[in-house]
Order: C-alpha cells, then structure tokens, then sequence
C-alpha cells in the first residue's frame, strides 16, 4: 500500500504531525506545478486537521456480539508435540540445528476488529502496534519484536528467542528472568539465532560495522518475558533498504537455521501457507528508512472469524510438552484481548437493550389523556 499522506504520532513530544508527500517528474517541474500542487496537498493536510480536531469520533458499527464460541487448533497438543518430535530427529541427523514450528488457533467472532485492536492496547502494549484494514480483511497485532530498521544507513535487527511466562509477583517474575537466562537449552537456542542474525546483517553491511550491541537482555511484555539481543551495522554503499530487508526476511527467530531448510521442513509439517503470520508490518518511507516487525502476537480477522498463530523454537533438547505450553503463553494476550473486547460490547449491548426495553415498558405505562 502506498500512502502521500500520513499522520504522526510523536510520542515523545507529544505532537500529531500532519505530512503530505506529492510527485513531480523533471519535465512537470514548473514553478506553477509546484505551487498548484502544494495547495493541493495543503488542502488535504487542513482536511485531515479539522476531522482531528472535531468533537466526534466515529467509532465502528459493532454487530451483535455471540459469546461462547470456541476455539480450534489446526494440530492440537499431540500434533504439535509430534511435530517437535520430528524436527529434533532432523536436528539429529544433521539437516537442521534449529526449526520454528507453528499452531493456528481459529475462533468465530462478531467482534469489529478495530474493538478488538482498542482492547489489544491495553492489554499488551509492544512496540509495534497495528491496525490494517485491507477490506476484505483486517490484521490486528502488537508485536515485540523488529525484523529490521535503516535508519541514517545504519542497519538494526533484533532477534527475540527464550520464553517464560509471567510472574504473580515481582519476586516470581524476577525469579522467572533469572532461570530464562540460566537455562543452557533456551541460551543456545538464542545464541544461535543472534549468530544467523549478525550473518543476515553482514551480508549487506561493512563487515568491521557489524556489532552485537546487546547480547542476552530480558524483555517483559504483558503475558511473556523474552531474552532479546540488538544487532546493527553500517548498510555498504553499494545496497539499499530494501536490500537490507530482503537479506534478513524472514526472520530466524520465525524460522530456524539454516533458514531454507528449516522451511521447508516446517512446510512438510504444517501442511499451510503462514500467510501474514511470521511476515512483516511496517513502512518503506520516501526518505530511504524503513522500519519492520515481524507480524507475531498478531490476528487476521476474515468471515467473521479470527486466527491467531504461535510457534517456538526447536533445537536438540527442547521437550515436546514444554514447547506447546510455550505457543500458548504466546497466544494468551491476544486471547485475553479478545474475551475482554467480546465480554465489554456483550454487556454494553445488553445494557443498552435493557434501557431500551425500560423505556418502552415506560411509554405504555403514561397515563391516557
């Protein structure tokens, strides 16, 4: 999708910026063009101002919500369990060190997908955050993790691999971080998957640039915490954004190592196109940036129905029942995000049909005149 006009949160100063973008080719750049098309664009810019500005806000139709709809994995508990079994008889052959597999959650739902991105906010804040509405469908997502950013030349990527669940208490949750960092099978799993990601970045980069700024910090997100490290180098000459973006898609961390092996043995397993799970959402912007995650902790809403996907890393010691408890954790804020969306509007619309039904029952009991 291209887009001449955007709007700019800027969190840290606390401004809303308006930008419009408009084209001009060598032979139409006349002085008139030019001023003809800046008032265009101005116009477009004051537009968008006075609907920011306005005292409504227009919130979507929201349908009748059904509750108790439930949910159904494309593999199961077994499934899944199995297929960490047959990824760790690859690893032991030899054809992989490390393999990402994945489950489908399915779930009907009258939920607007918007309600369920405002509900999503709350309950997991992550830096990327995302509403994208193609028509025919919707993706929701809050992930945490970048697959990669060019900023001023430089190249940034930040791969997350470890999981635990969160804490009770603040003494659990630290408790929690300290044996995620001790566990020797999460380590290496992690430690591998920085080693494919400073390989991806110096593909593309000046090989002395290529730096582990960070190795092995704990990230903490509403449901998980994760171990995560940031990799960065200075992009060559000779290669662009897109470049960088074409040497580190996909992600390691969504796939395994060595990447095209490991894929197409998760294809062998899961038997489905991924669709926006494991891809990216973020921008290409005129100013030769760019800035992506990758499309995890994320929803696509179609018919009236909503999938959410999770996987986990493989690796020699990984234990089947541990890595299905994993993809869970994973899944939890979106499902919490959507049973508290579908929880809310219920009862707001039956409050609502309640007041209308006293109403009524009001009307009829006026006294005739």
């Amino acid at each position: 999708m291209f887009y001449d006009t955007i709007v700019i949160f800027d969190h840290l100063h606390r401004v809303i910026q308006v930008v419009s973008h408009f084209k001009v080719t060598e032979s139409s750049m006349t002085p008139s063009k030019v001023s003809e098309e800046y008032s265009r664009v101005l116009e477009q810019i004051n537009e968008i101002i006075k609907k920011l500005n306005s005292e409504s806000t227009p919130l979507p139709i929201q349908k009748p919500i059904e509750l108790g709809h439930a949910s159904e994995s494309n593999v199961g508990k077994l499934g899944y369990e199995a297929f960490v079994n047959k990824l760790k008889h690859h690893i032991i052959e030899g054809n992989i060190i490390q393999a990402v597999p994945s489950q489908r959650i399915e779930k009907r739902t009258t939920l607007h997908p918007f309600n369920a991105y405002r509900h999503l906010r709350g309950v997991n804040p992550s830096p990327y955050m995302f509403f994208v509405d193609l028509n025919d469908f919707q993706i929701v997502g809050a992930s945490p993790e970048m697959l990669v950013k060019v900023e001023d030349d430089i190249v940034y990527t930040h791969p997350i691999a470890g999981t635990r669940k969160r804490g009770k208490n603040l003494a659990e949750d630290e408790a929690l971080a300290l044996n995620l960092l001790g566990d020797i099978k999460e380590r290496a799993e992690h430690v591998m998957l920085v080693d494919l990601g400073r390989n991806d970045v110096n593909r593309i980069c000046q090989p002395e640039t290529v730096n582990v700024d960070s190795l092995m910090h704990i990230e903490r997100y509403s449901h998980v915490m994760h171990i995560v490290s940031n990799v960065s180098g200075k992009l060559r000459s000779d290669k662009t954004p897109f470049d960088a973006f074409r040497s580190i898609f996909p992600a390691g961390t969504v796939s395994g190592a060595p990447k095209v092996r490991a894929m197409e043995l998760i294809y062998d397993l899961e038997q489905e196109k991924r669709g926006i799970y494991a891809g990216a959402v973020g921008y290409f912007a005129y100013s030769n940036t760019i800035d992506t995650a990758i499309a995890i902790r994320t929803m696509f809403f179609r018919d009236e129905k909503v999938y959410l996907q999770a996987g986990g890393g493989i690796v020699f010691d990984s234990v089947p029942e541990d890595e299905y408890e994993e993809t869970i954790n994973k899944l939890r804020s979106n499902v919490t995000a959507l049973e508290r969306a579908e929880q809310y509007y219920y009862t707001l619309q039956q409050q609502q049909s309640n007041s209308q039904t006293q109403l009524l029952v009001n009307s009829f009991s006026e006294p005739l005149l």
